[in-house]
């Protein structure tokens, strides 16, 4: 037997116990440093198929502990088993049918003028940008019922993004009331999110949705009062934050809340006292996730301040395409973990877990959904995509809902269907989690998607944070 290659450990030394992870299996023991130790003493053994064989040396008292080591997925018969483990993981979580996850844009217009997007730099951007009509919608919804006759799963996962998705009621009322219709004659649960600035969010549109399954609001607040109305203000220059709030406090307790951001430089700094703020309103009780995340820059520039990915290799090309800010919130679809600065990332996370608002813990992610057979993106024109990320690029689109067989469409279908960027990533622990990271930021900096993009640090601090809350331990 040899150890997994996707063993992590924390040690406490002060203690003498150690946390292991294995990201593979999810399992998850604190141990004694013996227990470890003997661990250790297979990483030189050869490899053998039969589990039942141990080390010469291993005492009878030592085998309760090499069993539940095996048990858990620390020790495997092989490397070659360790890896076929693995694609049999990827393969599952690709194949996964228990779950239809659309997210639906139903427009491309947005009402803000945030100077890092790239609807934002453009004063013309909406009179060009598309937004799905009523005829769409209903072509979308047909579209999505036949997937779920095909799929057959037990929940659909319905995100309206955009764009501003509530710059389009009329399409996200017609939707929404369509799809429970086709998921209660089918017996599986409709579950909706909504990804929103949150200006124009209101209890008669909450109230209007949660019949039809409206299950959470995702709303991005991007620092404190002074730096968020600086980051994302109207197009004629007015600031947000108050309008947001408000709104906020008035759907509060008819629907989960989760709150999101996107920060640079000189933001960064300020999310301490947003945190602060959120939990003296009255609505903190409402809020299921908080989650930042820095800005991806998009356009031919990036200006001081915006923070990269970090790639494996050469940097290439700068970051384009569609809004990146979702978040998701209960059952949202959309990427949580696609970009993050590592030292930030984990500064933000320890603030927020600190005050006892809930986040993500920054190591389980999985495979994000371009990864998943059965996760669509569908742009206002019914174009469908990989992701979100790349509905701003026309050319990147996979199909269409009308079932049109061009063949770019085709051809970048089949791309999609063999990515696999981790089988550049060696032996990391972290493929699992990770997957090789965002195509998005691949295909736009690296120009290929297959080429992973790295956030191992970021994954190894969230690691340590987990093993102090497992421990009991406080982070520093």
């Amino acid at each position: 037997m040899k150890p997994s290659v996707f063993n992590v450990r924390v040690p406490f030394e002060a203690r003498g116990d150690v946390f292991l992870m294995n990201t593979l299996t999810d399992g998850q023991l604190l141990v004694s440093s013996d227990v470890a130790a003997l661990l250790d003493r297979y990483a030189g053994a050869p490899d053998s198929e039969s589990p039942s064989e141990t080390q010469d040396d291993v005492s009878e008292e030592e085998r309760d502990a090499v069993e539940l080591l095996r048990e858990h997925g620390f020790l495997v018969e092989s490397r070659e088993a360790d890896r076929r483990a693995l694609d049999d993981y990827m393969a599952a979580a690709r194949g996964d049918a228990s779950r239809l996850n659309v997210t639906v844009l139903t427009t491309l217009q947005c009402n803000f003028a945030c100077g890092y997007c790239y609807q934002g730099d453009r004063d013309d951007y909406n009179r060009f940008a598309d937004k799905m009509t009523l005829e769409t919608a209903a072509r979308v919804a047909d579209w999505i019922a036949d997937r779920l006759d095909v799929v057959r799963p037990e929940q659909l996962v319905l995100t309206f993004f955009g764009g501003e998705p509530l710059l389009n009621l009329p399409v996200m009322y017609d939707l929404a009331e369509r799809m429970w219709q086709a998921a209660l004659a089918r017996g599986v649960t409709l579950h909706i999110t909504i990804i929103t600035n949150g200006l124009l969010l209101t209890p008669e549109v909450v109230d209007r949705l949660v019949p039809y399954g409206l299950y959470s609001v995702k709303v991005t607040l991007d620092g404190d009062r002074d730096v968020h109305n600086r980051m994302r203000p109207l197009r004629g220059g007015q600031g947000t934050f108050d309008r947001i709030i408000q709104n906020v406090r008035q759907i509060a307790g008819r629907v989960k809340v989760g709150i999101g951001g996107n920060f640079d430089e000189t933001s960064v700094d300020s999310y301490p006292a947003l945190l602060d703020f959120l939990m003296e309103q009255p609505f903190v009780d409402s809020i299921v996730k908080v989650n930042f995340k820095p800005i991806l820059r998009t356009g031919p520039a990036m200006p001081k301040g915006v923070l990269p990915l970090l790639p494996v290799d050469a940097s290439g090309k700068p970051l384009n395409g569609t809004c990146l800010t979702s978040v998701g919130a209960g059952g949202g679809t959309a990427c949580d973990t696609c970009a993050f600065l590592d030292d930030k990332m984990s500064l933000l996370r320890h603030e927020t877990k600190r005050r006892g608002l809930p986040t993500p813990d920054g190591i389980h992610g999985g495979p994000c959904q371009v990864h998943h057979k059965h996760a669509y993106t569908i742009g206002p024109d019914g174009s469908l995509y990989g992701c979100p990320g790349f509905t701003g690029e026309r050319a990147q689109s996979v199909g269409h809902i009308d079932g049109r067989t061009d063949s770019w469409r085709e051809r970048n279908r089949d791309r999609f269907e063999r990515l696999q960027p981790w089988d550049q990533c060696g032996d990391c622990a972290f493929i699992p989690v990770c997957a090789g990271g965002c195509l998005v930021a691949s295909h736009t900096q690296l120009g290929d998607m297959n080429a992973p993009t790295c956030h191992k640090a970021s994954f190894e601090s969230a690691l340590i944070s987990l093993a102090q809350e497992v421990a009991g331990v406080s982070g520093g």
